[in-house]
């Protein structure tokens, strides 16, 4: 396993010492590669565009399928030269906007939930520590991969910049640890999609009743934090912006799950400006509210499946479900 690790980091770090331009030529070949040869997820792509959009014709819906591939290619080599880039080229091709309302509210030792989304290059956002004080610490919550060599690479580049990748299920051990130091600002790129036993929330979204994760918005209310929202643009290629706007400093304040739709409004706002930079390869709504009613009950703010709730309470000769741990 190391020896492939070490085989992987180094093809990686060759190839992002090439300069961008050679790598944007690299870019254009793949896109003939996966968009035309490959046709990389595809069906995906064009349903998920249809369907959010019904407005749009289909010559309008092939060429944001088009400037979608071509994004999502220089995605790729962006990321690989996320390894080697200095911090000077970093603060050129991605700038932060907005940070100054976020000081007093650092000075006062609060911390900030920030909601992200699969939008332009998320992985150069990690070099947001580039732009504040070693004072405040930048994390980012993750979902480890299930290939470890893939996975540590990816945490590699992403703590480059002294971001620290914090895995979902540690979140709250990790924050309160790091809290008892420095503020932090922890991004959240909360536009996945959930497993069933984690959906306890729809929204419309891009045309689409649609399961969402609110676990962002249940930290922020438990340790009082700041949530804002950035809002990223494509300035030309290989140039981002990203502006910070914040939702509030109150989220105690808000009835459940509107943070939560405040968000996915921001972001689709977002995604309508510029759709071809947002994830559309991400079959984000297999899962259907009447597939979760047939085959889930929620029970106490836990989703449990039908069938094993039914044999289980069979075999125990009880209604209860306080026994009952979902499969």
């Amino acid at each position: 396993m190391k020896i492939v690790h070490w085989i992987a980091n180094g093809l990686w770090w060759l190839t992002s010492k090439l300069p961008f331009g050679a790598l944007y030529i690299l870019s254009d070949l793949l896109y003939v590669l996966v968009a035309k040869i490959v046709r990389y997820r595809y069906k995906v792509v064009h349903k998920n565009l249809v369907e959010s959009f019904p407005e749009k014709d289909a010559e309008e819906i092939h060429r944001i399928e088009n400037r979608f591939y071509r994004w999502f290619c220089d995605y790729l080599v962006e990321t690989i030269k996320l390894k080697t880039i200095s911090p000077d080229d970093m603060r050129k091709h991605m700038v932060f906007k907005g940070l100054d309302a976020l000081k007093p509210e650092f000075e006062a030792g609060r911390s900030v939930c920030l909601y992200m989304g699969h939008y332009c290059n998320w992985e150069w956002i990690s070099s947001i520590s580039l732009w504040l004080s070693d004072k405040v610490q930048v994390a980012e919550i993750y979902h480890p991969l299930e290939n470890k060599v893939t996975d540590r690479l990816f945490v590699d580049v992403r703590e480059r910049f002294n971001t620290i990748c914090i895995p979902m299920n540690d979140t709250i051990r990790q924050i309160i640890k790091i809290n008892e130091t420095k503020p932090m600002i922890i991004g959240f790129i909360s536009d996945q999609k959930p497993h069933w036993h984690n959906i306890h929330h729809w929204t419309d979204f891009l045309n689409h009743d649609t399961p969402v994760l609110n676990g962002t918005e249940r930290i922020a209310r438990r340790r009082n934090q700041v949530v804002a929202y950035l809002d990223v643009t494509c300035e030309k290629r290989g140039y981002y912006v990203g502006e910070i706007r914040v939702i509030t400093t109150d989220p105690k304040s808000y009835p459940e799950n509107e943070i939560t739709d405040i968000y996915f409004r921001e972001l689709e706002k977002t995604i309508r400006r510029q759709p071809e930079y947002w994830l559309w390869s991400h079959d984000r709504w297999k899962r259907t509210r009447q597939e979760f009613n047939e085959r889930f009950v929620e029970i106490n703010g836990k989703n449990y499946e039908r069938k094993l709730l039914k044999k289980h309470q069979e075999e125990d000769g009880s209604s209860s479900s306080a026994s009952y741990t979902a499969e």
